[in-house]
Order: C-alpha cells, then structure tokens, then sequence
C-alpha cells in the first residue's frame, strides 16, 4: 500500500506540477519521500539494523534537503551529509570487490562532469560555489563507487539512477536549460530513493543467505 501511495503521489508531483498551487508544492514534494522513510521503516533488516539505521538517517537528510533546496548551498549542504550516510551505509556491509568497469566509469564521468560544471560556476565568478560543487561532486561518486560493495541491485541503480539526477539539476542550473529538467530530475530522484529504501530488504534477504 506504501509504495502504492508512493507511485501515485510521486508521478503527481513530477508530471502535473504546473497544476499545483505554489503554497502546496513543497508539500506534495514531501509526501514521496515520506512515504518512502515508512517503506524503509518497515523493511525486514535481520542482522543488518546498521544498514538501515545509516538509510533512514540518509533518508532524513535528503528529505531537509528537498526543502531547504530553495537556499541552494543548505540543501547542498544537507544533500551531501545525506550521501555521507549512504556511503557508511555501503561501508557497513561487507566489503565486496568493485568491478573494474565500474570504477573507470566513474572516474570519465567525475572528470567530465566536473570539468562541465565547475568551468561554468568559475566563469561566473562564484568559488564559493564552485568549492562546494566540487565537494558535492567527489562525495556523490563515491557514494556510487560504494554502492556496488552491496552486490545489491537495487542500491546500485538507486545510487547510479541519484548522479543522473543530480547532474541534470546541476546542468540546468549552472550551464544550459535543460527541456523536462523537472521531469527529469524528480523522476530520477524519486526512483533512486525507492530503490535505495527497498535495498534494505534485499540486502537483508543476501545476508540471511550467507552472499554477505
């Protein structure tokens, strides 16, 4: 019923937000991810309550964030600590090889990314932000460098499915318009912090199986 909820009100707010009155529309960004912290609330996490611990706190903060995105370097702020706790969230399970691949593609992308983004803030005369970009940057691609330590799927793409989402909203920010960006970002957003949520049970379930 829970993701039920969230299905419905997710795609509400990502495609018909132009029909939501101002006043509501942090609200009805809200209720996705509530719901999506009752989803992880009541996940099954045998013997691996730290996993979920360092998910719901992750949760939280990017719930802050979602709000206090209208003063950008707060919801900057609040998004990176939540990233943070991904990241130990990944760590707190056992340390599992990251593919090659995987890796390699990380880094081009990092690099690109990086060179895309900072080399517009820069010209715009802003190193403050640009400092902080960069940070944001290195803390999210290592949380996806992380995320394949799980051997779980859905955390994966949650955490893969999270850079896309956040390179459109930087893109459109601080380089060019981007057509459907709010489409885009949101629909991105939303999917990985359900996949993420849903990766408790099922890294739950590996554990009992002895993959972990």
């Amino acid at each position: 019923m829970l993701i039920i909820l969230f299905i419905i009100s997710s795609f509400y707010y990502v495609f018909f937000y132009s029909v939501i009155s101002d006043p509501l529309k942090m609200v009805f960004k809200l209720i996705p991810m509530l719901l999506i912290l009752f989803i992880a609330i009541f996940s099954k996490a045998n013997q691996v309550q730290s996993y979920k611990l360092f998910v719901l706190i992750a949760l939280i903060f990017c719930a802050i964030g979602d709000y206090t995105i209208q003063w950008f370097i707060i919801g900057l702020i609040s998004f990176l600590i939540g990233h943070l706790f991904y990241i130990r969230a990944f760590f707190s399970t056992n340390e599992q090889k990251v593919p090659s691949i995987a890796k390699t593609l990380l880094i081009i992308y990092g690099i690109v990314m990086a060179g895309i983004i900072l080399s517009a803030v820069i010209q715009a005369g802003n190193f403050v932000m640009a400092i902080a970009v960069f940070c944001y940057i290195t803390v999210i691609l290592t949380m996806g460098w992380t995320s394949f330590r799980t051997k779980s799927k859905l955390a994966i793409i949650g955490a893969c499915l999270f850079i896309i989402s956040d390179s459109v909203l930087a893109i459109n920010k601080f380089v060019v318009p981007v057509e459907y960006s709010h489409q885009l970002i949101m629909s991105t957003y939303y999917c990985a912090q359900i996949f993420i949520a849903l990766s408790i049970d099922k890294y739950s379930a590996l554990f009992s199986k002895g993959v972990q």
